[in-house]
């Protein structure tokens, strides 16, 4: 199910689980290293929602749109894995509404406010103060990325 869509995000729901979900996974370990003998696996399937989802009615998936948190390793058109149910906190990368719009940053909470920071110098940190319409939507738990 498709959710609203923003410039930066689109939202999805995660799809109900159907007891022959998920692809086949083969528990041995791939070697990043030297190769290794392939004798000893045993296949099972997988559900990615399984592995990625605690909180089924609160996790949501969004894709990135810009280059904004490259250097957190979200980039254009990756999928985010996000929680409502998460509690926001210092350093988190978050999913927030911002004036109209969704965006995701990293926050930065002090004594002194909210700060929304990006991970590219070449945006700017949004302070964020009363006159905004702000509201932390959800906090990324995962990144899925084409390779």
């Amino acid at each position: 199910m498709i959710m609203p869509q923003s410039e930066s995000l689109v939202f999805f729901t995660p799809e109900e689980i159907t007891s022959i979900t998920g692809a086949q996974f083969f528990d041995t370990g791939i070697s990043a290293g030297f190769p290794s003998p392939t004798e000893d696996f045993s296949e099972n399937r997988m559900s990615l929602d399984n592995e990625l989802i605690k909180n089924k009615e609160t996790t949501f998936y969004a894709r990135v749109s810009g280059q904004s948190m490259i250097g957190a390793g979200l980039d254009d058109n990756d999928l985010l894995v996000i929680d409502r149910s998460v509690e926001p906190e210092n350093n988190k990368i978050a999913v927030c509404f911002l004036d109209g719009e969704f965006t995701v940053k990293r926050l930065r909470v002090d004594s002194e406010g909210i700060w929304l920071k990006p991970e590219n110098p070449n945006y700017p940190i949004i302070r964020i103060s009363e006159d905004n319409n702000f509201i932390i939507w959800g906090i990324v738990t995962n990144v899925i990325k084409k390779v």
